[in-house]
């Protein structure tokens, strides 16, 4: 039914053996406190932070999932981490995710995001207990047409700069495992593909709530490349909620397997100019200065998600709109700014969320 909507089940998780990749970046930072919530026993394989400050210290994700240092374009490293975890279910976060870094160092790109998927999954045969796996890839994994229609499961994918087009790589080499190796032992393979996400503890260079805090906290003016481009933003919790009920789902409904997006309502996708507005006005100062547009490599201007599958298959909608997204990330950065702790402010986040998803059960 349209009116449903699904969450994560504590029953399912706990106990249950997890294998997250990527745990120490800014989404698998939340989805560790999260499952930790939910009782499942975590195994993070990740590289350390990529930035300083980084929501995996300064919440403390590593006294909820156990953590292992590695790089996924370590075959080796990775087989060993997987063998011992004996995961149940994996979500393969880990990935160079960024455009612009991904123009600056190509080849690390295409290797990071395409053979450290492979690596993952290859060490995945191994597992005798395996039953579900989530990739997570992004929404810029399709042939971008620039036209004003959102993206579906089954558009074409390609990109036209190297983290794109090696996300979209890994989407290829994702479907060849699920059919060659997986789908025969019983085991459920989907791809994830989440538009752009804001919330509390991200500090990456070069995405725009991260340079807006930066900017307004210092006193300093932040500076817009492409103020009218247009993206899926939602909140962090939206698309990690649509990744653990699409897990539970696989378990028990093998068919199930497939690509799925997540993101807001179509008519919810906004301008970066929007975006800004909506945080100078939370954060109560700032200032900003628009670019022509055409500054910087190609990205695309135009993107947004149709996420019709999630909805009708898994009962998986969006609960917060735009402005309480905003609202939201933008109170996180306030309130740890002031000192508060970012691990309980995470958590209450979650609870927040999961009492949206009680009220809307």
């Amino acid at each position: 039914m349209e009116d449903m909507v699904s969450g994560p089940t504590p029953d399912f998780w706990r106990g249950r053996r997890v294998l997250l990749t990527g745990h120490t970046g800014f989404k698998g930072a939340w989805l560790s406190l999260w499952l930790g919530r939910l009782g499942a026993a975590v195994t993070g394989l990740a590289l350390p932070p990529a930035t300083d400050p980084a929501l995996f210290s300064l919440a403390r994700v590593e006294g909820v999932a156990a953590h292992h240092a590695a790089d996924i374009r370590d075959r080796e490293a990775v087989a060993r981490i997987v063998r011992a975890a004996d995961p149940q279910v994996v979500f393969h976060l880990a990935a160079q995710p960024l455009v612009r870094p991904g123009y600056a160092d190509p080849v690390g790109t295409f290797s990071t995001n395409v053979m450290g998927t492979v690596h993952v999954l290859e060490a995945l045969r191994q597992c005798p207990d395996l039953r579900a796996v989530v990739a997570v890839t992004t929404d810029k994994v399709y042939r971008n047409r620039e036209w004003p229609f959102p993206y579906r499961e089954d558009d074409h994918l390609g990109g036209h700069d190297p983290y794109s087009a090696s996300k979209a790589g890994s989407e290829i080499a994702a479907a060849c495992y699920r059919d060659a190796f997986f789908r025969e032992r019983g085991v459920a393979l989907a791809t994830a593909r989440a538009g752009n996400v804001i919330g509390g503890g991200d500090w990456s260079v070069d995405r725009l709530i991260p340079d807006a805090v930066r900017a307004f906290s210092s006193g300093r003016t932040l500076h817009i490349r492409r103020p009218d481009a247009v993206r899926p933003w939602q909140h962090v919790l939206e698309p990690l909620a649509g990744y653990l009920v699409l897990a539970q789902r696989l378990l028990t409904e093998p068919g199930l397997a497939g690509a799925y997006n997540f993101g807001p309502h179509t008519f919810e996708a906004a301008t970066v100019r929007r975006v800004v507005d909506l945080a100078r006005a939370a954060f109560g100062s700032g200032e900003v200065e628009c670019g022509p547009g055409d500054e910087g490599p190609h990205e695309a201007g135009w993107l947004a998600l149709e996420t019709a599958r999630a909805r009708t298959t898994l009962d998986v909608r969006p609960l917060w709109t735009l402005e309480e997204a905003v609202a939201r990330t933008m109170a996180w950065y306030a309130r740890q700014l002031r000192g508060e702790d970012a691990r309980e402010l995470c958590l209450a986040e979650i609870a927040a969320y999961e009492a949206c998803l009680r009220d809307a059960a």
